[in-house]
């Protein structure tokens, strides 16, 4: 079902810009969600270019299916972008692609429905799964993961310091019955919390590492990165943007790593220049003034861009 939750892309005039090559090219979404950056990449498309785009999210790929029907440059594909390398190496488009953009996190209309049940802000079921249809929800993952697990999570997921105190009061209350409701996670994190963020909910890093680790967000990071960078052909670019700090330090030290090139000793008698770098770090952006005001969630986004090196 299309559900009526409206999702404002973030930075899209920049992202498009940065990866638009050829106006005829193969170009890949790796995040869909509601179409925003697709949309305004094939508004600046030819009529022989191609683009396709991946989403876990049903919801996300039933607009996307509307989409296709109106544009016949355009293909939603319903798989992770961690599947990348399989899917273009079955269409044969692997070393093909002109430019890749990722919209990395989840999309507003995910934390807006309260029966996704990403978000603390309003009551619906523990769910946080960007693919109802599979995995193991949240309140499953709960009754399972033992507690130093989940105060693994909680620290390293959610930065959370008080990781261990919050995760020995979920599982209290899960040996009791089960968590099923957003609301109470929310409360129980809330009164097991003994200092809270100014501005902030108590609940909001809990919430963040609970839905990383259900979705396996980090691992997928890891994934798509190098198998994105296969995908490029020579001066393709990559655009990603990532929403916390723990993304965003993938991305970077992804690139970093790419445009060093082979890692040598630091005192080995080679140029730089044949260390065999294969990717180029071309920059980074955050939103502007305007677009801040318009959307507030925007203040956290940073934009990495970079260009396959012709000789990758």
């Amino acid at each position: 079902m299309t559900t009526p939750f409206v999702h404002l892309s973030v930075l899209l005039t920049e992202t498009v810009e940065a990866v638009l090559a050829d106006t005829d090219g193969i170009y890949v979404d790796a995040t869909f969600g509601r179409g925003g950056h697709s949309r305004a990449l094939l508004a600046t498309l030819g009529s022989n270019a191609r683009l396709l785009a991946f989403d876990k999210d049903p919801e996300a790929i039933s607009a996307g299916e509307k989409l296709m029907a109106e544009d016949a440059r355009f293909t939603i594909i319903h798989a992770s972008f961690a599947e990348l390398a399989q899917v273009l190496t079955e269409r044969d488009l692997v070393g093909k692609v002109d430019g890749i953009m990722a919209d990395l996190g989840v999309s507003s209309p995910q934390l807006d429905d309260a029966s996704r049940g990403f978000s603390f802000m309003n009551d619906g079921p523990l769910d946080m799964r960007m693919n109802p249809n599979q995995g193991v929800s949240a309140a499953d993952w709960l009754v399972t993961v033992s507690e130093e697990d989940l105060a693994n999570a909680l620290f390293q997921y959610g930065e959370e310091k008080f990781s261990r105190r919050i995760a020995r009061a979920i599982k209290k209350e899960v040996a009791i019955a089960p968590i099923t409701s957003t609301k109470k996670l929310s409360d129980i994190v809330a009164e097991a919390h003994p200092s809270w963020e100014r501005h902030k909910n108590p609940a909001t890093r809990s919430f963040q590492a609970i839905r990383i680790a259900v979705n396996q967000e980090l691992d997928d990071i890891k994934t798509f990165l190098p198998q994105a960078l296969t995908a490029l052909k020579p001066n393709g670019k990559l655009a990603v943007i990532s929403f916390h700090s723990l993304e965003d330090r993938l991305v970077k030290q992804f690139f970093q790593k790419e445009a060093k090139g082979d890692d040598l000793p630091r005192d080995f008698p080679i140029r730089a220049k044949d260390l065999n770098p294969r990717l180029k770090i071309v920059g980074k952006k955050s939103a502007g003034q305007e677009e801040l005001a318009q959307n507030p969630r925007s203040r956290s986004a940073h934009l990495r861009i970079a260009k396959k090196l012709s000789e990758a």
